[in-house]
């Protein structure tokens, strides 16, 4: 009597999905609460040196994988996905910039789809088949995306995750599938899960990879690898690589981890894999299953040249209907900045192309005795500019002092402050530089004034902030909503020569208070204040507190003193009479 035969496993896959996110570590996910898209320009860009890491990764273990490209990118920096394809990888689409399904709508999705695709199709010269969305994951309620990914010519997507409990209801969607959808075929990749009585753990991904037990992982991957036929689908970003990124400590901790735990172990942890399993990217995937793909348009056969850009030669005489253009000199005070410097140098670079029709700008750079790499940053970035001067203290005298020195190094009249972390937008100056009118001394930037604007910054400092300003509003004749902030215009010949006593942060708040007992003018401008990204803050919170009560106890003598002195002199001038 035979004896019923035991099913044979299923066959492992031959090769598994390896998948690459390129983009920079300043638009990941986890730092979209205090970084907006528009302050992008901003960042030292960190992702050619990055995908170079990368590339030598793959090249040292024989490898191709498909890269999901930020379009941005493509177009910012189109030498680094070229190069990708150059290498034979795939460039495939991550969007055009880092933003969830949530703040597209279906034509705004549509729009970002295209806009991506050419940008990468321009850089690349290769035609882009595939699709991941930026930030987040399809849910079961987003599959309508499939269908328009697949309207709109693409050839597979890989934006599904199945975590917990989603997608329990369709099992299916853990593994390699096709989405049909008005006659046309999608192919789906989602990230691979190990799955337990109906819930997910996603397995296969760079921040899973970092943040879950190594041993968990290996073993789970291992466990795919035997017994499922589906490719693994595995992925990782590019600055996972990088271990040294500038912190972003203004979002918040759980944010932090998500996005620097680990990073120094990332290399060895995708070495492993890499020697271990047998990987190739999606293109080469599909066409290995002898899936056909329409085509490449002809214009796309090879990478655009490089051509050169005209020459543009201004004319012999300026216009004689222009204005004439406002001598302005741009302070910046440095302490231990040397992280921040590149971030400031890309704003500069944009500040003075947005105010050159308008304005001369020159820049002052003060070193406040650094005892990091500051002056060195200073010098490379802005020593050979002709009109940037480096100044520097020899030792640590605080902001107001640095600010000060700069003043009296300007050759203008009209002065302005500048925060070296940006945290104002220096952009704003083309709001405060005009309110230094005729008989105004001081401009001061005021994110508490009612059409001011505070962004990302604590509210506990903003409730210190604000009780302060309305102790210096019963000291100062100037009722102002902001006191201490150190944006701000100045006219250079009313505050060259004031006598400040506290050289840092509380120094700032003084120089505004003996202007105002010196009889100045001060207006305040509504400004938008932002939280501070790289580097860390020199206040000492509980020191200034406690000098601010000491400065407005001066402050508030000063005044009663120079009443005194006046009603003494009213008696005198009456009894000469």
């Amino acid at each position: 009597m035979a004896t019923p035969s035991t099913p044979a496993p299923p066959a492992p896959a031959e090769s598994h999905l390896l998948t690459v996110a390129l983009e920079d570590y300043f638009q990941v996910a986890p730092l979209k609460s205090v970084i907006r898209t528009d302050q992008w320009y901003r960042f030292e860009t960190r992702v050619e040196s990055n995908t170079e890491k990368t590339l030598a990764l793959l090249d040292e273990f024989g490898l191709k994988a498909t890269f999901f490209v930020v379009g941005w990118i493509a177009d910012e920096m189109p030498e680094v996905v070229r190069r990708v394809a150059s290498r034979g990888h795939e460039i495939a689409s991550k969007g055009y910039y880092h933003r969830s399904l949530r703040q597209l709508g279906r034509e705004e999705f549509r729009d970002d789809l295209v806009r991506s695709r050419e940008a990468l199709e321009r850089a690349a010269g290769t035609r882009v088949l595939g699709y991941r969305i930026a930030q987040g994951w399809f849910s079961p309620q987003d599959l309508w995306a499939l269908d328009v990914l697949a309207q709109e010519g693409f050839l597979y997507d890989s934006s599904i995750r199945p975590i917990f409990r989603r997608f329990a209801g369709d099992p299916g969607r853990r593994f390699v599938q096709q989405h049909e959808s008005g006659g046309r075929t999608l192919w789906e990749f989602p990230l691979s899960s190990w799955s337990l009585g109906g819930w997910s753990l996603p397995i296969a991904g760079g921040n899973y990879l970092r943040q879950l037990p190594q041993g968990l992982m290996r073993r789970a991957v291992d466990r795919w690898h035997a017994t499922v036929p589906s490719p693994l689908v595995m992925y990782f970003h590019v600055w996972e690589l990088d271990p040294h990124q500038p912190r972003i400590r203004a979002a918040p901790l759980l944010e932090r981890v998500r996005q620097y735990r680990n990073l120094e172990k990332m290399d060895g942890i995708l070495r492993h894999y890499l020697g271990r399993y047998r990987f190739t990217g999606v293109r080469e995937y599909l066409a290995a299953q002898g899936v056909a793909e329409a085509a490449a348009p002809a214009a796309l056969t090879a990478p655009p040249a490089l051509t050169a850009l005209p020459v543009i030669v201004p004319d012999a005489a300026p216009d004689a209907d222009a204005p004439p253009r406002t001598a302005v000199t741009v302070v910046v005070p440095c302490y231990n900045e040397e992280t921040t410097l590149p971030y400031l140098a890309n704003t500069l670079r944009s500040l003075t192309a947005t105010l050159e029709d308008r304005y001369d700008l020159s820049f002052v750079f003060v070193d406040d005795g650094s005892s990091d790499g500051t002056v060195g940053v200073l010098e490379r970035l802005f020593g050979s500019h002709p009109d940037c001067a480096v100044v520097r203290h020899t030792g640590n005298r605080g902001v107001a002092a640095a600010i000060q020195t700069g003043i009296r190094q300007a050759r203008t009249e009209i002065v302005c402050s500048i925060d070296c972390d940006c945290t104002y937008d220096p952009h704003q100056l083309s709001s405060l530089i005009p309110m230094l009118k005729e008989g105004v001394d001081l401009v001061t930037a005021s994110p508490y004034h009612r059409q001011g604007r505070v962004r990302n910054v604590p509210a506990w400092r903003l409730g210190l902030s604000k009780g302060l300003s309305l102790l210096y509003r019963q000291v100062l004749r100037h009722r102002l909503a902001t006191y201490t902030s150190c944006f701000r215009v100045y006219r250079r010949s009313a505050v060259a020569a004031l006598p400040i006593r506290e050289g840092g942060f509380l120094g700032v708040a003084e120089m505004l208070g003996r202007l105002d007992l010196e009889g100045g003018r001060i207006v305040e401008c509504p400004a938008v204040l932002d939280v501070r990204l790289l580097g860390r803050s020199k206040m000492k919170i509980v020191k200034t507190m406690a000098g601010h009560l000491r400065l407005l106890t001066r402050l508030a003598a000063a005044r009663l003193w120079r009443a005194l002195e006046g009603d003494r002199w009213l008696i005198r001038r009456s009894n000469e009479r």
